[in-house]
């Protein structure tokens, strides 16, 4: 069962290559809209931008 709170589960997503790389958290009252990252993607060997994705698989 999911934690109850504000706080929220979920994926960040190459947009480059769309693999899944990094789960996290975030506050759904801090920031309401997605988050964009610039992290690390091991596919594509280099730092790309990374979106939010709420698909947790």
């Amino acid at each position: 069962m999911a934690k109850k709170g504000p706080r929220q589960p979920i994926v960040l997503v190459c947009t480059i290559c769309k693999s899944q790389n990094y789960i996290t958290e975030k506050s759904k009252t801090n920031t309401p809209d997605k988050l964009v990252l610039k992290k690390y993607c091991r596919r594509c060997r280099k730092k790309t931008e990374h979106k939010e994705s709420s698909k947790l698989k």
